[in-house]
């Protein structure tokens, strides 16, 4: 059994970085930018108004000061000529300043009388102008590897950048295994439950930015595990959940290494997740999670995640843990890292009395994980432990 530091070291080192693709700006959202891009365009490309306003030479600008409007400047047409001395052109939010012409008195600081308009109140010393490029200038770099937000879209259509550099998604085969389940929406049999793991570490691994696939459920036979891993064969990472045990109905350790599985270990230190499985088949990753439902999706959290940041090329530790005051006593812990679900309400963390791994209530209850490490002492509380944030 080894620690979940060295099964985290371990599972990193199975998987690498996918390969890079060019997308359409438009559906790059969400996806990891894998080279840097430059801008190809100053922004904004001129001097352009920051207010709706005159442009006039700011020498000029004192109160009750006149000047004579000889054209206008507005966003996508700018005036043409050229601000001489008393000469103002009336101007509008991101027109460009016309030439002649360095300071923008707001409309508010001015009265008009047909063609003439006066400053009526005193136009402050800010300009009210945005110079060239004063956002970002031609070859500005937009590095990498970053998820790109909504901001960075549009930091990048702004840049003119039509397609961008970004890692393939990799691509996860999830296989539930077990004759007692049934998917969601099927009849279960008496004996049987329904298929929810699956499902979880779906919608995990999906956000996170792979590209999840759920194979048919795998029972408890030989042929059909076979089969199941043979449908998840071009995957970058097959995880299966249940059946690593020793039971007589866990048949993964078996047939994986009948397929040439080249295991890397077998059970962590921690709690839940225990039986923990991983190797290489082919050029797959695989991950054998344990099948109880809370320690399937911990482990998703602590393992599986991280291993989706580095096939992605992000930086693949694992979450930084932050620490919160216990509103409550907590008794010594065993020989296993604890992962236990809680909630954080403001600066206060309370660990759920019932850690039962099958019970996926509490996960869903819980915001947090509070993490003890191997035979830590009783806690009291108001000291801090150290939690993730789920």
């Amino acid at each position: 059994m080894i620690s979940v530091s060295e099964a985290l070291d371990t599972l990193l080192s199975l998987v690498s970085p996918v390969a890079i693709e060019m997308v359409p700006l438009r559906i790059a959202a969400g996806r990891v930018l894998a080279e840097p891009v430059t801008a190809q365009r100053d922004q904004p490309p001129f001097a352009a108004s920051a207010m709706d306003g005159y442009a006039l030479k700011s020498a000029e600008v004192e109160r009750d000061a006149m000047f004579k409007v000889i054209g206008k400047s507005a966003a996508g047409h700018g005036f043409q000529g050229r601000v001489g001395a008393g000469q103002a052109v009336r101007i509008f939010t991101g027109a460009p300043v016309p030439e002649g012409a360095d300071f923008v008195v707001i409309q508010e600081d001015t009265s008009r009388t047909a063609s003439l308009i006066t400053i009526s109140d005193h136009p402050g010393s800010g300009n009210n102008i945005r110079p060239k490029g004063s956002d970002f200038q031609i070859g500005t770099t937009v590095d990498a590897p970053r998820v790109l937000s909504a901001a960075d879209i549009a930091l990048l259509a702004a840049m003119n950048i039509a397609e961008v550099p970004v890692r393939i998604k990799p691509t996860v085969a999830l296989i539930s295994t077990g004759d007692e389940l049934v998917l969601p929406g099927d009849t279960p049999g008496p004996d049987q439950i329904i298929a929810s793991n699956t499902f979880g570490l779906d919608a995990m691994l999906t956000a996170a930015g792979a590209r999840s696939r759920i194979l048919p459920i795998a029972h408890d036979t030989v042929g059909s595990l076979r089969m199941a891993l043979d449908l998840a064969a071009d995957a970058d990472l097959i995880v299966t959940i249940g059946g690593a045990s020793v039971g007589d109905h866990d048949l993964v350790a078996q047939v994986t290494e009948d397929l040439g599985m080249s295991r890397a270990f077998y059970k962590v230190a921690m709690r839940p997740g225990k039986p923990l499985m991983a190797g290489k088949i082919g050029q797959s990753a695989m991950v054998g999670l344990p099948g109880n439902p809370v320690s399937a999706m911990v482990c998703g959290h602590i393992f599986l995640l991280p291993m989706l940041r580095a096939m992605q090329a992000l930086p693949s530790e694992a979450q930084r843990p932050a620490t919160a005051m216990l509103s409550h006593d907590l008794p010594e812990n065993g020989p296993r890292t604890h992962y236990m679900r809680a909630r954080l309400t403001g600066t206060d963390l309370s660990v759920f009395d019932d850690q039962d791994s099958a019970r996926l209530t509490l996960l869903a209850d819980a915001n947090a994980l509070a993490i003890r490490p191997p035979n830590d002492p009783p806690k009291t509380k108001g000291e801090h432990l150290s939690y993730i944030v789920l």
